[in-house]
């Protein structure tokens, strides 16, 4: 494991040297400046914590306080040295912060699971000890690289529940909006570290997961217990390679599937492998008593076509056709259901269906607005969401930027701030001095150009205080963040 110096960008290894002489205190604001996204105009505040826990107090005491200063020392100079220059590897700083043998800096927040307006800053970063300003934008990089994916994922997974949780309160009077989408997302993920910390976002709008080690991840870093709560739940399913195995018979596997392998439970099965529309209209038909006579739930899983042309039917088919029913009327045809007390059919509890693959956030509403439509109730289908929806992302989708926007040179306080004249729409442009964060009905918006005592007087500014010198002051539990964010879970 290398000093966490050296997990950053090479520029940042010389700023200790650039700045004004004379400055003592840096404070910079993280930031969410635009959003890409349609209907998305609050961000997600997730994921500082386990930054907090593994890199600022775990990472630094094992790589850098604890280790050999003579060690540490000459890692990072024979690597800014051999890259960058001589000059550019002065390493006095660090060896007197290595002398101090703790990291004086302090994090205040807003707190996570809080929705926050774009352009308002959600965490604010500062120095606790006057020899160490350099440190606060050091750290920039090695913050953003962490922080800004569960922000952003935990964003988009608000998204689809309230596209669902619309849908639920108009079609549906049983079942649980938190079931109706789950995370497909693993597999297309760069590494393991970014699918569990994507998945754990995705756990404070629902518990469908199919990533096992966002369950460990929240336990370790968000006060979960698998024993006392449901973190996330996964289920039981095919895939294409146990279908194929049986050959072309597509009736064996799923008799054997439904009656041996599983006889009780939900079970999801890849249905798409040959003939999706036989399975459903041939198959399904010959087992109807077996799996209504089973003691769980069946679910028929599509994997490839238009998933809302596959779950709603296709108007522009023959009439009547299975295509032109689509799944959830098919599966009525056969296995029947109720009426709900707000007019829309459910399908008998034996049977239903999920699509996990190409569900966006537009087809999820499609596929919401399409079952309505047909008189079904939309907990009829559940979704799964894949990398395509969490992974296809950058620290961009949001505009993520941490910049520094006050400072004291020559015990002076100064206004610092960014604001270029070729950025026509104030995109880059950064807050001026010392920020009050506060709440407005359901906003949380900002007030900037404060002085260090000035953004004092404000009692009730949501940035609070969650690390100070190496130490955690808050810690947040799944619970907590959960109900922040929707209420009530």
């Amino acid at each position: 494991m290398i000093s966490p110096f050296l997990l950053t960008d090479f520029y940042k290894t010389i700023h200790h040297m650039c700045y004004a002489e004379g400055m003592t205190k840096l404070v910079s604001y993280w930031t969410p400046r635009m959003s890409r996204k349609e209907d998305m105009h609050k961000v997600v505040m997730f994921g500082l914590q386990p930054f907090l826990k593994k890199y600022l107090i775990e990472y630094f005491n094992d790589n850098f306080f604890s280790r050999d200063k003579e060690e540490v020392i000459s890692e990072y100079k024979r690597v800014i040295s051999k890259t960058m220059g001589d000059i550019a590897s002065d390493t006095k700083h660090i060896e007197a912060l290595h002398d101090l043998g703790y990291l004086p800096i302090q994090i205040k927040a807003v707190e996570e699971g809080s929705r926050v307006n774009i352009k308002t800053p959600m965490i604010e970063i500062t120095n606790t000890h006057e020899d160490f300003p350099w440190l606060v934008n050091y750290l920039e990089t090695f913050m953003s690289c962490n922080i800004w994916q569960p922000m952003t994922s935990a964003t988009i997974a608000y998204r689809y529940r309230e596209i669902v949780e619309k849908y639920f309160e108009l079609t549906v009077d049983k079942g649980e909006v938190k079931r109706a989408c789950g995370d497909f997302s693993m597999r297309g993920f760069s590494s393991i570290e970014s699918a569990e910390i994507s998945a754990s976002a995705h756990l404070l709008s629902f518990v469908g997961t199919a990533t096992i080690p966002a369950i460990t991840y929240l336990e370790e870093y968000y006060n979960a217990n698998l024993d006392e709560e449901v973190i996330g739940v996964g289920t039981p399913s095919t895939e294409h390679s146990v279908m194929c195995s049986y050959g072309e018979d597509e009736f064996s596997p799923y008799k054997r599937l439904i009656t041996e392998v599983f006889p009780k439970g939900p079970l999801s099965i890849v249905s798409d492998t040959y003939d999706y529309w036989n399975v459903i209209t041939s198959i399904l038909p010959t087992l109807k008593e077996e799996i209504l006579n089973r003691d769980g739930k069946v679910i028929i899983r599509g994997d490839s076509g238009d998933p809302v042309k596959i779950i709603c039917g296709d108007k522009n088919s023959e009439k009547d056709s299975d295509e032109y029913k689509g799944t959830v009327e098919l599966l009525w045809d056969i296995f029947g259901g109720e009426v709900n007390s707000k007019g829309y059919k459910v399908l008998n509890p034996k049977i239903g269906t999920i699509y996990g693959d190409s569900i966006t956030v537009e087809r999820c509403e499609e596929i919401c607005k399409g079952l309505e439509e047909k008189g079904f109730a939309v907990n009829n289908c559940t979704f799964g969401i894949g990398s395509y929806t969490y992974q296809y992302n950058t620290r961009d989708t949001f505009g993520f930027a941490l910049k520094a926007t006050h400072a004291v040179i020559n015990n002076e306080e100064k206004f610092i701030f960014k604001a270029p004249k070729t950025d026509k729409d104030n995109f880059k442009k950064s807050q001026k001095g010392m920020c009050y964060v506060y709440k407005e009905g359901e906003d949380i918006l900002y007030k900037d150009e404060l002085t260090i005592e000035e953004q004092a007087k404000y009692k009730d500014n949501l940035l609070e205080l969650v690390f100070k010198d190496g130490k955690l002051i808050k810690d947040y539990s799944l619970d907590e963040i959960r109900n922040r964010l929707h209420g009530n879970f």
